[in-house]
C-alpha cells in the first residue's frame, strides 16, 4: 500500500517513516507531490489543502488521513463522491496545543517579544525596564475558552491551579456554572482563547472590538475564526492589550501582513501542535488505520 505523508518533516522523520514503509513528501515540493499522486493510496495530510482537483489526480486514493483534528482543509464532499474515506486524530495533539496556548498567554502578559529584542541591542537592557508598568500575571485573571473540547479540558485545571477564573463557551457542552454565552465571555474575559473548528458557522465569529478593553486574544485553532480587520483595529487602538497568534486567515502568512508589524502581537507559524511526542502518537494511530483499510476493517475516527 502506497502511503504518503505530505509534510515538511526533518531528515530524522524521513528515516523513521521509511522504516514504517511510508514516504515523506514535503509540502513545499510540488513537483515531487505531483509525481506521487497517481500512485498514492493513503494520504497523510497536515495543512496544504486537499482540493477536488488534487483528488482527481489521485485515481488510487482510498483514504485521506488528517494528522490532527480539523478537516476544514480537506474537500470532504469531493472525497465522498469518490468513496474516499476521511479520518482524523482527535486528541493526539491536544497536550502540545494546550501547552503552546499557555505559552502565548504568558508571552503576551510579560511582553516577551519586546524583552527578547531589547536584550539583543546596545542599551536595550535598561530600556526594557521601561515596560515594567505593562507586565502582568496570569493569576487573578478571568480566562474565557471558546470551545470545550480536548484542549480546553487540559487547559482549564492548569489555569485554575494558577489562580485564574475560567469560563467557557460551547454549542454542545452541558450547561453548568462555568458555561457562558459568547457575548458575555468576550466582554468579560481578560484573556480569550479559541479552540473550535472552522466551519461556515464559525467563520469570522470573533470580533476583537467586542472584547473587554485591555484584554488578550490567543488563537491556536484556525485564523478564519477571527475578523482580522477588527483584530488589527483593536490592537492598533489599544483596545486589545495583545494577541498571541499561531494561525492566520491565509497561510503561510505574508511577512508584510500588518499584524506582524505590531509590537503587541506574538506570532508563530501554525505549529502549536508540532512536537516529537505528537508526531509519534499520530504516526502510530494513522498507521493502524492504514492497516485497517488494507484488511477491510472499520476505520477509527472516520469523519466521512
Amino acid at each position: 500500500m502506497k502511503i504518503v505523508f505530505h509534510f515538511d518533516g526533518s531528515p530524522a522523520l524521513r528515516a523513521r517513516l521509511a522504516s514504517m514503509g511510508v514516504e515523506l513528501c514535503p509540502e513545499s515540493d510540488q513537483a515531487a507531490f505531483a509525481r506521487l499522486l497517481p500512485e498514492v493510496e493513503v494520504l497523510w495530510h497536515v495543512l496544504k489543502p486537499v482540493t477536488a482537483g488534487l483528488i482527481a489526480r489521485a485515481p488510487k486514493l482510498r483514504l485521506v488521513h488528517k494528522i490532527g483534528s480539523g478537516v476544514n482543509s480537506i474537500d470532504v464532499e469531493a472525497c465522498k463522491r469518490r468513496g474516499i474515506a476521511v479520518c482524523n486524530l482527535p486528541g493526539s495533539n491536544s497536550r502540545a496545543v494546550a501547552e503552546m496556548t499557555l505559552l502565548l498567554m504568558l508571552a503576551c502578559l510579560r511582553r516577551i517579544r519586546e524583552l527578547d529584542a531589547a536584550v539583543r541591542k546596545p542599551g536595550g537592557w535598561l530600556q526594557a525596564w521601561n515596560l515594567q508598568d505593562h507586565f502582568g500575571e496570569l493569576g487573578g485573571r478571568t480566562v474565557g475558552l471558546v470551545g470545550h473540547g480536548a484542549v480546553p479540558k487540559i487547559l482549564q485545571p492548569i489555569l485554575e491551579a494558577m489562580g485564574c477564573t475560567v469560563f467557557y463557551w460551547s454549542r454542545s457542552a452541558h450547561r453548568d456554572g462555568k458555561c457562558a454565552d459568547l457575548e458575555t465571555l468576550l466582554s468579560q474575559s481578560d484573556i480569550v482563547s479559541l479552540h473550535i473548528p472552522l466551519t461556515p458557522e464559525t467563520t469570522g465569529m470573533v470580533d476583537a472590538r467586542k472584547m473587554k478593553r485591555g484584554s488578550i486574544l490567543v488563537n491556536t485553532a484556525r485564523g478564519g475564526l477571527v475578523n482580522e480587520a477588527g483584530l488589527l483595529e483593536a490592537l492598533r487602538t489599544g483596545h486589545l492589550r495583545a494577541a498571541g497568534l499561531d494561525v492566520f486567515g491565509e497561510e503561510p502568512v505574508n511577512p508584510a501582513h500588518p499584524l506582524l508589524a505590531l509590537p503587541n502581537v506574538i506570532a508563530s507559524p501554525h505549529l502549536a501542535w508540532l512536537t516529537p511526542e505528537t508526531i509519534e502518537r499520530s504516526l502510530g494511530l494513522a498507521l493502524q488505520n492504514a492497516h485497517r483499510l488494507e484488511r477491510g476493517e472499520a476505520l477509527a475516527n472516520r469523519v466521512a
